[in-house]
């Protein structure tokens, strides 16, 4: 039987998928919020084709508006759609130690089963994207969002326990079958259980606390968390304590990386509350970073700590205002297919 290990996201990548925004809130209400979104993920997307091979899976009947946005050497891919974050939906890539590519293929039920969610067809592009990819298909019984898993690639996985252990995924499950799962289908022989994700996740169009927005493995000997220095922000002590936890997982391990915080943007609040702006939803890419950036103060420093974190690659910062509006980030928006040996 083959083992299988989910590489660190820093690992030589073969191509990053994306979705295209095609419907329901993601898209909008209007026209002017449409073309905002058609042209947030496209700025991630032609960025991203300049540094190695993207593929856009394109809703049928958005293959026209997908192709005027969409550099030229990019790739689509057409398949339905409800939705566009194709962290969640779409597979995440293991490598087997025979050599091969594998794409595990959690069970999607539009996070935790929301009342504002469709996954008919999205429950499907797991599948979908492993084909293309030429993956061997991993199935798992596991209700799981890329989003909400964070490897090091040599056997740590940070979890939340609103999100595999939520009543909505996974009824029933304990921490001990998650564990279990997560070691059969991406590796996973230590979990870091934080307790909850940010307050806005945890909103209306969240994720129940996503472990994506709240730490990150640059490599396996640094630890990137987010911080919110405001005490008026309730992400404040919920960021405080995850550190916490970190710091005594990384004390019971006797684990050797270190933690470096960044720091979350100056912005505290919206017109829909307070903000769950972070810089840990970046994504990693061959030579490149793509950052989220939030026409804020903070930028500059938060770039400049992913230069450090990530020496030798290009650090990116792209406006990610229109896809936390909508409920996620430049991480959630990609998956990456690792290059085989």
């Amino acid at each position: 039987m083959t083992t299988w290990r989910m590489p660190i996201e820093g690992h030589e990548q073969e191509r990053l998928w994306l979705a295209w925004p095609t419907s329901g809130y993601t898209l909008g209400d209007t026209e002017p919020e449409a073309e905002e979104a058609r042209a947030t993920w496209a700025a991630v997307a032609n960025a991203a084709s300049e540094h190695e091979h993207v593929t856009v899976v394109v809703n049928p009947g958005d293959e026209t508006v997908a192709a005027k946005h969409l550099s030229g050497q990019i790739d689509r891919l057409v398949a339905p759609l409800d939705d566009a974050w194709m962290r969640d939906i779409g597979p995440s890539f293991v490598i087997g130690d025979d050599g091969r590519l594998g794409a595990v293929n959690y069970v999607f039920n539009g996070w935790g089963g929301q009342e504002w969610a469709s996954w008919e067809h999205d429950r499907h592009i797991g599948r979908i994207v492993a084909e293309a990819a030429g993956a061997e298909l991993v199935d798992s019984e596991m209700t799981n969002e890329g989003g909400g898993i964070q490897v090091d690639g040599t056997g740590r996985v940070i979890l939340t326990r609103t999100v595999q252990l939520d009543p909505g995924r996974n009824p029933g499950w304990t921490a001990a079958q998650v564990e279990a799962e997560l070691e059969r289908t991406i590796g996973a022989t230590s979990a870091m259980w934080l307790p909850r994700g940010l307050t806005r996740d945890h909103d209306t169009f969240g994720t129940r606390g996503h472990s994506d927005i709240l730490a990150a493995f640059a490599t396996p000997d640094l630890l990137l968390m987010h911080r919110q220095d405001s005490q008026s922000h309730p992400d404040h002590a919920i960021a405080r304590e995850n550190r916490e936890v970190a710091e005594r997982y990384r004390a019971e391990q006797s684990a050797g990386f270190d933690i470096v915080d960044l720091p979350a943007p100056e912005t505290l609040r919206d017109e829909e509350g307070f903000v769950d702006y972070s810089y840990i939803n970046h994504v990693v890419l061959n030579g490149a970073v793509l950052a989220c950036a939030f026409d804020d103060p903070a930028d500059d420093r938060a770039l400049a700590v992913l230069r450090e974190a990530y020496p030798g690659r290009e650090v990116i910062g792209i406006d990610a205002r229109p896809l936390f509006a909508r409920g996620g980030g430049i991480h959630c928006i990609t998956q990456q297919q690792p290059k085989l040996a």
